[in-house]
């Protein structure tokens, strides 16, 4: 086989709270606690709970409707001493329909005021796709329309987050690497993070290598694969089930979760694990006892299907009903 790029991972397991150092300069924790999916009246409780399991970044974003609720559950904690907001790593998201330059600030800003912060930590464009704007209380999803303004000038818009002191680090999420490479052409202040769908079947080894290589962190939002939340709905194959994985964890004495995203911190890679299960969500931060050996590595490398297993990385069905939609499951943004 001939050789390749392929960068070491850039932090250290070992450490007692492993984080990756972003191109900022800022440390992000290398596990974090994903909100998505997190129906209201849940989410607040399933704060609380993170917190005392030792979760310190949290992942967020305005489309998921929680925001609200999550900010109640932060002050709540601040206010009872449970935690200091500098403790706090906490990522948010600029949604398709707010991309116009003059909202962008205006949409950090709602996000910020839900939420109940001052500032993010990091600050990501959710999808490389501009849909009309349809307000900030109501982000467009239903009969969307496509915008007119251009991926570079709502990153000029991001990037002035930073210089206004919002924002400590940017970046984007679901962003292909031929998009990856434009940006990062163009830009003023780099890309922090590209947030990806990424797990055991979903591999995309040129994608993570190159953001790796240009000093851009990689976070796998979705490191399990979707979970039986995908299987249930899309019929699609359950990496929790695959018998690779349940050996592996087997030998470890761990469940095929962990052994999932122990393989993705060995490669260098923050994970987002999700879920509202208290004892859940201590199973996926207690990853940092154990190591997956290099047989085992390669074990896992050779399950690659290179087929994506969730419906977010695309909002196909947000644009039915609208003048925008052009097949009959919607629109394919990546097409």
């Amino acid at each position: 086989m001939s050789s390749y790029t392929k960068p070491k991972p850039s932090f250290d397991l070992a450490s007692p709270s492993p984080a990756y150092t972003l191109n900022s300069g800022h440390k992000m924790p290398c596990v974090a606690y994903g909100t998505f999916r997190s129906q209201p009246g849940e989410i607040g409780a399933a704060i609380a709970e993170a917190l005392k399991a030792g979760y310190r970044h949290f992942d967020l974003a305005h489309v998921y409707g929680n925001e609200k609720e999550i900010g109640v559950a932060f002050k709540k904690a601040f206010d009872e001493g449970a935690v200091k907001r500098e403790e706090l790593f906490i990522t948010g998201k600029l949604w398709n329909s707010d991309h116009d330059v003059e909202i962008v600030p205006q949409a950090c800003a709602h996000s910020l005021r839900n939420l109940q912060l001052d500032y993010f930590d990091l600050y990501l464009i959710h999808f490389p796709i501009a849909w009309k704007h349809t307000g900030l209380a109501t982000p467009s999803w239903g009969a969307s329309e496509l915008g007119d303004t251009p991926l570079i000038d709502t990153w000029r818009a991001m990037e002035a987050l930073v210089e206004k002191g919002v924002c400590k680090s940017i970046g984007v999420s679901n962003w292909p690497m031929m998009l990856m490479h434009d940006l990062v052409t163009q830009a003023k202040i780099q890309p922090a993070c590209n947030q990806i769908e990424l797990h055991a079947y979903y591999q995309r080894e040129s994608l993570v290598n190159y953001c790796l290589a240009n000093d851009i962190c990689v976070t796998a939002h979705t490191p399990l694969g979707g979970g039986a939340a995908n299987a249930d709905t899309w019929n699609t194959p359950s990496l929790l089930k695959d018998p690779a994985i349940i050996g592996i964890g087997t030998a470890h004495n761990k469940s095929p979760a962990q052994v999932l995203l122990r393989f993705l911190l060995q490669l260098g890679v923050v994970v987002l694990p999700k879920s509202v299960k208290p004892h859940r969500m201590a199973e996926n931060i207690d990853v940092f006892d154990f190591s997956l050996t290099d047989e085992e590595m390669a074990k896992i490398k050779t399950l690659d299907k290179y087929v994506s297993y969730k419906t977010n990385p695309n909002p196909l069905g947000s644009f039915l009903g609208g003048k925008d939609a052009y097949c009959a499951e919607g629109t394919d943004i990546f097409d």
